[in-house]
């Protein structure tokens, strides 16, 4: 499969224990400006974008596509967690590839919504698109990023330079059926 437009979007809601991993809808817009025009948010990813710039250009419903998730808590958006093919990506071994990218409001940042908003978002791909190994990219002095990708099972590929900063490139590779099949019965008990 060539990208994820092919899958029946919007998925139902995706429930975890604290999280609602949802489609965008128009009430989140707000928070992705926030989230754009956030140095903290965006110190590893290019530097904040102007509000300005933001509330004037974003789409009513912004990030509106397979593979975009708004990740809700308690009724209210903290989140962003994007699975994309990686067509375009400046390293061989991640091209094509479904590539995980995530961001949180610095309110919810420590409290353990990334690793448990990018872990439903998984377990919902690998239902959806078995086997499908997943890439992700984050500078090498992002800390937080590399403990999170560590804790969903994924695996440096290999260090570069990029954007004048030194990035980390790691892979999980697709759950086995036994792996599944062993997970779906440890869920069940």
């Amino acid at each position: 499969m060539d990208d994820l437009g092919a899958i029946a979007w919007p998925p139902a809601p995706i429930t975890t224990g604290r999280l609602v991993l949802r489609a965008p809808e128009a009430r989140d817009r707000a928070a992705f400006v926030e989230l754009s025009a956030s140095p903290e948010v965006n110190a590893y990813v290019g530097g904040p974008r102007q509000r300005e710039v933001l509330e004037r250009e974003l789409p009513e419903v912004p990030e509106q596509w397979p593979g975009s998730f708004v990740v809700e808590l308690d009724g209210a958006m903290i989140g962003h967690v994007l699975l994309r093919r990686a067509t375009g990506h400046r390293r061989p071994a991640a091209a094509g590839k479904l590539d995980l990218g995530y961001l949180f409001l610095p309110r919810a940042w420590g409290l353990g919504y990334a690793t448990e908003a990018c872990a439903a978002a998984l377990d919902w791909l690998t239902t959806t698109l078995p086997g499908e190994p997943v890439v992700l990219t984050t500078q090498s002095a992002n800390t937080g990023s590399m403990r999170l990708a560590a804790k969903l099972g994924f695996t440096e590929v290999e260090r570069f330079e990029a954007w004048d900063a030194e990035q980390w490139l790691g892979m999980r590779p697709p759950p086995s059926a036994a792996t599944r099949i062993a997970d779906r019965g440890s869920r069940m008990t």
